[in-house]
């Protein structure tokens, strides 16, 4: 024994400690005097003074025989410990304690309910193995819900699932309730009508998805979760048309999207989502023009099309920047960086654009004119702007055109034909009356026994080559826009191309959207396709001849392989 203790006056300031798991599991399913006589005795453990159980009794005004019967009563669900009957002495476990002996469940306690429960099975045509009937006790055994609750649940289960009902379907709602604290027959009955509600809600939301089935039971999180989110139900279904085919996953990270624009309501969720059907459409217009492959068209819409549109441009003046920028080998930030470019020139409208790409064109037919003399030319934006400055001289094409000859054999010919179209400037030749009195050379070839050097004779043999390729590109270049302008001529053709490119953009979509609808586009574009190869075949053409065929299939008629190393036909 300790050689120290509390006073009375001390114990009675201090305060009993009961775990809440008691007063949630047990307290519920005890009468008033088991809970006295409990939380007394618990009073007692911790009180330092002589009391025995007689005198216990006497001050809860109960007999000492009924206070063992508590006791004993308690002793059945591991509470406590009757270590001695005559006289009582009680020992207190934890209440989530392991100790104790394992107390069957008696049947005859819950008669009633087995026999709605049994009932229940007979309608589901359904029967439960003994070992799941036992866990269905052991639920009313170890929780508070009422017996009539849970019946409500297993005939809500029965409801939904039919003869497919199963044990773990009925408890886990049933855990999912006690977790929110549902336990009366009451609170159990308004919670499942709230849940048949939002059943029509759900069953709305996937026939607009195209789902032809039940809702399940983990559906139902997604509605909890978008309720969570401050989201409207009528802007999700808003979402849900919008999306037209999908799963509640892809409408997820839709919904996901409005809450991350704060559109959570229906009029601003259908204004976002107009918007929305724009960018794409811009995305996937720009995309198929500059013959680049997106996958999801969502930062490039809140990167360029948004600032693009903003900006006053609309998709005809986009679409054709975009064909430019394709003839260019421009993608998405280098068509930005040209608008951003227009847009300080203060080139925004329909006719201004469509008069700087018309611009652009017949610079580059001139810069093609170009290669097929000099060869080497790269085709650049700076390449472009050289002729640009050479028309603001007052040259005509003719007379930038007679530059190139005479700079063909150069190393650098563009910075050669500035050299003479400076000179001729300065010296007033216009015209190629004028240049025939004037005395000038054509840049000489390279000669072994001439006085440069062997890097400069190299130079030049080099772009000698590649001269003779650019000019074989451009040949089988000329034979492929031929068949094409052919082509084009056939309405089946024309109707195949469009329904190629349309079914191009959807099937990108579906891969991301509506993963579902992926092999229902795949047919329909594969018969696009073969359309297309038979308005061909009539043609006498072939998907071949719309494309440039070189003579050397290995470097693409460039000299050189992908892995960079010189082509074998480098050296012929």
């Amino acid at each position: 024994m300790s050689f120290c203790t509390y006073s009375k006056e001390f114990t009675a300031n201090l305060y009993t400690s009961v775990e809440n798991a008691f007063v949630t599991k047990y307290l519920p399913i005890a009468d008033g005097d088991a809970v006295r006589v409990y939380l007394y005795g618990l009073y007692l453990c911790q009180c330092a003074q002589e009391f025995d159980a007689e005198n216990a009794a006497k001050l809860l005004k109960l007999t000492p025989q009924k206070l063992v019967d508590i006791y004993k009563f308690w002793e059945e669900f591991d509470l406590v410990h009757i270590l001695s009957r005559d006289p009582l002495f009680v020992e207190y476990l934890p209440v989530n304690s392991a100790v104790g002996k394992p107390k069957p469940i008696r049947a005859e306690k819950y008669e009633t309910f087995n026999r709605g429960f049994y009932s229940l099975l007979q309608r589901a045509k359904k029967e439960f193995k003994p070992y799941e009937m036992q866990r269905i006790l052991e639920f009313l055994e170890n929780n508070p819900m009422e017996p009539q609750a849970l019946l409500l649940v297993a005939e809500y289960c029965v409801k939904k699932d039919g003869d497919k009902i199963t044990c773990n379907h009925i408890l886990n709602k049933a855990n999912k309730l006690c977790r929110e604290q549902k336990l009366t027959y009451e609170q159990v009955e308004r919670d499942l009508a709230d849940f048949n509600l939002h059943e029509k809600e759900l069953s709305k939301i996937f026939t607009l998805l195209g789902i032809y089935k039940k809702p399940a039971e983990s559906d139902y999180e997604y509605l909890d979760k978008w309720s969570s989110r401050g989201i409207e139900l009528r802007a999700v279904i808003a979402a849900a048309e919008t999306l037209g085919k999908g799963t509640l996953s892809s409408l997820d990270r839709l919904v996901e999207e409005l809450v991350e624009k704060d559109a959570k309501t229906e009029e601003s969720a259908k204004e976002y989502l107009k918007r929305r059907e724009e960018l794409t459409a811009v995305v996937f217009g720009v995309a198929r023009r500059l013959g680049v492959k997106v996958q999801n068209p969502r930062p490039y819409s809140d990167e360029y099309a948004e600032k693009w549109l903003e900006r006053g441009y609309d998709e005809e003046s986009l679409s054709l920047l975009a064909s430019l920028c394709m003839k260019l080998g421009y993608g998405f930030p280098e068509m930005d960086a040209l608008l951003d470019k227009l847009y300080a020139e203060g080139v925004v409208d329909a006719n201004g654009v469509r008069e700087y790409c018309l611009s652009r064109d017949k610079q580059l037919r001139l810069l093609q004119k170009i290669q097929s003399v000099c060869g080497v030319v790269k085709k650049t934006q700076s390449a472009l702007d050289m002729l640009s400055a050479w028309r603001s001289w007052n040259f005509s094409d003719e007379m930038i055109l007679e530059a190139a000859k005479r700079s063909a054999n150069a190393g650098a010919p563009l910075p050669y034909m500035n050299k003479l179209l400076s000179e001729w400037k300065r010296e007033g030749c216009f015209t190629p009356a004028a240049l025939a009195d004037r005395q000038s050379a054509p840049a000489p070839r390279a000669q072994k026994n001439d006085f440069r050097s062997e890097a400069a004779i190299a130079a030049d043999e080099r772009s000698e080559r590649e001269r003779h390729f650019a000019e074989l590109r451009q040949r089988a270049q000329q034979r492929a826009d031929r068949a094409r302008a052919a082509a084009e001529k056939s309405l089946p053709f024309k109707n195949a191309e469009s329904a190629i490119k349309k079914g191009e953009i959807e099937l990108a979509r579906a891969e991301i959207y509506s993963p579902d609808r992926v092999p229902a586009l795949t047919l329909q574009l594969e018969q696009a396709r073969r359309a297309r190869t038979e308005a061909l075949a009539e043609l006498r053409l072939t998907e071949q001849d719309l494309s440039p065929q070189y003579a050397c299939k290995q470097c693409s008629d460039t000299g050189f392989l992908p892995s960079g190393k010189m082509c074998n036909c480098y050296h012929k």
